[in-house]
């Protein structure tokens, strides 16, 4: 069949026996340092300074006004070691939405699961065993399942299933957001993911499961207003999706306009600069904030303004020194 391309007879090992480039040791861990804000304080009120204060000053008042705060992030957010990041944004409320693609779900499953994620891509090229991990795969392909049978979304069956599992919450935004009862939303590429080849996958049971994900992103979406939202690290697919569903809310009649639109990377990818901070900006009437650097350096450093605002808000007369929330 195919010319002998035939999936079911793929040869996966097992990832338990991968040599993980990123592991659970290398993660973010929390700095507990009473000065963080003034730090943040402190800094110069200029160039992207001034825009992660403005991201953060929005971030605070959306919260007050229960507008959507929205997370959108790809794999290397995760590969970064920022998991427990977000895992704090969820379980706090800093963000009340997550959105990634496939390889953020992956790289949090296998994080949460074996403790560590990422391979040397080349080496696996040369001899047939890039992305064929058994684990991996099976455990993507009974996430579908349970999500078809169950009428969830593919973010949410993950998250149940890691937490029914035995994943590491902590290492975890699905697990968290599951656990939290927040939503959460999984955005693949259809055949762009390493669980994609595994012959356990339903790719239709796939593409139904990622629809349901697709209207509740643009439920999040209806309700940005006021709000903001963050895309990090992925170049093309969430700001694509984004785009299409902010146009979907305003093609229904949801008032979405006035929101603040940021985009970290480490570089400066046209969708998400466009499609993301600058195109929604300009037609309707909000703000926008393009932070270039590191994300395992800039996330942090939101993080810090994040603090600051919120302090800010709650001692409008008082000093900037505060501990850790």
């Amino acid at each position: 069949m195919n010319g002998g391309f035939d999936r079911k007879r793929l040869r996966f090992r097992s990832v338990r026996t991968r040599a993980g480039r990123v592991s659970s040791e290398q993660l973010i861990r929390e700095p507990g340092d009473a000065g963080a804000v003034a730090f943040a304080d402190s800094l110069p009120d200029v160039l992207a300074v001034r825009g992660l204060r403005e991201l953060a000053a929005a971030a605070a008042g959306a919260r007050e006004s229960g507008a959507s705060r929205l997370l959108m992030y790809g794999g290397h957010v995760i590969k970064c070691g920022l998991g427990p990041l977000l895992v704090r944004w969820v379980e706090t409320g800093r963000m009340d939405g997550l959105a990634t693609n496939g390889a953020g779900a992956i790289h949090d499953i296998e994080m949460a699961l074996f403790g560590e994620t990422s391979e040397d891509v080349e080496a696996g090229i040369a001899d047939g065993s890039f992305g064929m991990w058994e684990e991996t795969g099976a455990f993507w392909a009974r996430a579908v399942d349970l999500a078809f049978e169950e009428g969830l979304g593919l973010g949410a069956a993950l998250g149940r299933l890691l937490t029914e599992e035995g994943g590491t919450a902590a290492l975890s935004p699905l697990a968290a957001s599951f656990r939290a009862g927040r939503p959460v939303t999984v955005h693949p590429a259809l055949g762009g993911d390493i669980v994609h080849p595994h012959p356990a996958l339903d790719w239709a049971r796939l593409g139904a499961v990622c629809e349901r994900d697709y209207d509740l992103l643009g439920e999040r979406i209806a309700r940005l207003a006021g709000g903001i939202v963050v895309n990090a690290g992925s170049a093309v697919v969430l700001p694509e999706v984004f785009l299409k569903l902010l146009t979907c809310a305003r093609n229904l009649g949801f008032g979405v306009a006035g929101f603040t639109a940021a985009s970290f990377d480490m570089q400066r990818p046209y969708r998400a600069l466009q499609n993301v901070a600058g195109r929604p900006a300009r037609a309707l009437g909000g703000r926008s904030v393009e932070i270039t650097g590191h994300h395992e350096i800039m996330l942090p450093l939101l993080d810090l303004f994040l603090d600051a605002a919120e302090h800010r808000r709650r001692n409008p007369e008082g000093g900037s020194e505060c501990a850790r929330s």
